[in-house]
């Protein structure tokens, strides 16, 4: 494991966030994983930030509401089956966990876990959330939401980025 600073590899994080992260979360004794392919890094009131999106419909949604804190895990080897997988069932229904046969591995800093994989892991402590305002909505992005299935806006301080 390497320690890193969170943006070393924000660039390259970027790219393969295209590809698919993994966003973890645990609430209690609930932990779920899910497929994200948005999310940015930078930084605001004076903290590394990275942000993400979830969809209020979604089991993740319920889970972040009651948690303090998620991880994101951008692997740098082939997960595409996993990832596939995580983003089109839902924790309600089935272990993602077990179905995928991925291993969540205890955060660094933070309650929720993160994927064991070769890859760069961002762990969050949600500094402050915001649901989407359909009517500050740009038409371009609009249709991204046709069933009004909206966003919530989750800014997590990074506190801690590593590198496996």
């Amino acid at each position: 494991m390497r320690e890193l600073g969170f943006a070393d590899k924000a660039a390259e994080a970027m790219v393969r966030l295209a590809n698919g992260a993994f966003l973890t979360v645990r609430a209690g004794d609930a932990v779920n994983v899910m497929t994200i392919g948005w999310a940015q890094i930078g930084v605001i009131w004076g903290k590394e930030v990275l942000t993400v999106m979830v969809r209020d419909s979604r089991y993740t949604f319920g889970l972040m509401e009651k948690a303090s804190d998620f991880a994101v895990t951008i692997p740098w080897e082939d997960k595409s089956k996993e990832l596939g997988y995580c983003g089109s069932h839902s924790g309600r229904d089935v272990d993602k966990f077990a179905q995928c046969g991925l291993e969540a591995v205890a955060g660094r800093e933070i309650q929720s876990p993160t994927i064991r994989c070769k890859g760069l892991h961002y762990d969050c402590r949600i500094l402050f959330k915001s649901r989407t305002d359909p009517k500050f909505l740009d038409a371009g992005v609009a249709k991204f939401y046709p069933k009004g299935d909206y966003h919530t806006f989750f800014f997590g301080e990074i506190v801690a980025c590593y590198e496996t």
